[in-house]
C-alpha cells in the first residue's frame, strides 16, 4: 500500500503557531517503525501542475498564491504566512492526493499521508487550507478519463465547505460531510449531504449516524473511487474539536468506512485532514491507527 508524504516540503512557521505541523513528519516516522511497511511504500509525489489545480481553481487565485500577491487579508485567511515553501508544500499535498487515488484504483487503498485540505475554495484559502487536494485530485482523475464518479467522505470534525462549495454544481462529485455544527466554519455550505452533530456526540451515537450515511452515501453517489478525509479532530482532547470520540471510536469510524468501501469494491484514497490534540502524540496515534487500519483491510494477507 504506497504511503505518499511531502513534510520534507517545509512550510516555515513563526514560532507558536497553533497549526501542529511537526505531526506529519511524526505520522511518518511512527509508521516506518510499525513494521507493516517496507521502504518503497513511502514516496514524495509530483507537486501538481498549474492546470491540474486550475481544474478546481480560479486561475487567478492560484496565480496569485504562486506569485506571492495575495492581499494581507487572503493570507490571514488562509492561516499561513505566505513563502515559496508555502506555494510548494501545498501543490505537493495536492499531488499527493492526486497520486493516492491513482495508486488506490491500482491496488485498492492509497495514502496521503497529509492533505484533507477541505476549506480551500475556488478563488481563496481559508483555515490552513490553500488548495483543495480533494477537489483538484477527482477533477484531475476525471479529465483523464480514469473514472466518472467519485464520493468525498469528509469526516473531519470541520465542514468540508470549500470542497461543497468547488462540487456543488459537478454531479460527478458527491460531497458527504459529517461535523460539529456549532464549529468551524461558522457559515457552511451545502455539501450533498450533510450530518450536523451536537457537541459532545460521543462514539455511540457518533458511529450510528455514520452507518445510517455511508448506506445514503453509496446508494446515492455509486461511486467509482472514494476520497476519505480521516480528520482526528473527532477527538475528545481535541483542542478544536468539540466532539467526544474515543481513540477506539475513532478507530470503529475508520473500520466502518473502510470496509463498506471493500465490500462494495471500491478504490479508496485517504487523507489526514485535521487533527489538534493537546498532547500531539494523539493526533499522531489517531492518523496512525486510521492508515494501519487501512492496511490491514486492503492488504490482509501481508501478516
Amino acid at each position: 500500500m504506497k504511503l505518499f508524504y511531502t513534510d520534507v516540503f517545509v512550510l516555515p512557521l513563526p514560532a507558536g503557531h497553533r497549526f501542529p505541523m511537526e505531526k506529519y513528519a511524526r505520522l511518518r516516522e511512527r509508521l516506518r517503525a510499525s513494521g507493516a511497511f517496507v521502504h518503497g511504500d513511502f514516496e514524495t509525489p509530483e507537486a501538481a501542475t498549474t492546470e491540474e489545480l486550475c481544474r478546481a481553481h480560479d486561475a487567478a487565485y492560484v496565480a496569485r498564491v504562486s506569485a506571492g500577491e495575495l492581499s494581507a487579508a487572503e493570507v490571514r485567511r488562509i492561516g499561513f504566512p505566505w513563502s515559496p515553501g508555502m506555494v510548494e508544500r501545498s501543490r505537493r499535498s495536492a499531488g499527493a492526493t492526486m497520486a493516492a487515488c491513482r495508486a488506490a484504483l491500482d491496488t485498492g487503498c492509497a495514502v496521503n499521508l497529509a492533505g484533507g485540505t477541505h476549506h480551500a475554495h475556488a478563488a481563496h484559502g481559508e483555515g490552513f487550507c490553500v488548495f483543495n487536494d480533494a477537489a483538484v485530485a477527482a477533477r484531475t482523475l476525471r479529465a483523464e478519463g480514469l473514472l466518472q464518479r467519485v464520493a468525498v467522505i469528509d469526516l473531519d470534525v470541520h465542514q468540508g465547505n470549500g470542497t461543497a462549495s468547488i462540487c456543488a454544481d459537478d454531479p460527478a462529485i458527491f460531497t458527504f460531510s459529517m461535523h460539529g455544527a456549532r464549529n468551524f466554519p461558522f457559515r457552511k455550505a451545502s455539501s450533498d449531504l450533510d450530518i450536523e452533530l451536537p457537541d459532545a456526540t460521543g462514539d455511540a451515537a457518533y458511529l450510528e449516524q455514520l452507518a445510517g450515511a455511508l448506506e445514503r452515501v453509496f446508494a446515492l453517489a455509486r461511486p467509482q473511487l472514494v476520497i476519505y478525509l480521516a480528520g482526528a479532530d473527532p477527538y475528545h482532547d481535541d483542542r478544536l474539536g468539540r466532539l467526544a470520540l474515543s481513540f477506539a471510536g475513532l478507530a470503529a469510524r475508520d473500520e466502518m468506512v473502510l470496509a463498506a468501501c471493500r465490500q462494495r469494491a471500491v478504490p479508496v484514497a485517504i487523507a489526514m485532514a485535521g487533527g489538534y490534540a493537546r498532547d500531539i502524540d494523539d493526533t499522531v496515534r489517531i492518523h496512525c491507527q486510521t492508515v494501519l487500519a487501512a492496511r490491514q483491510m486492503f492488504n490482509p494477507l501481508l501478516g
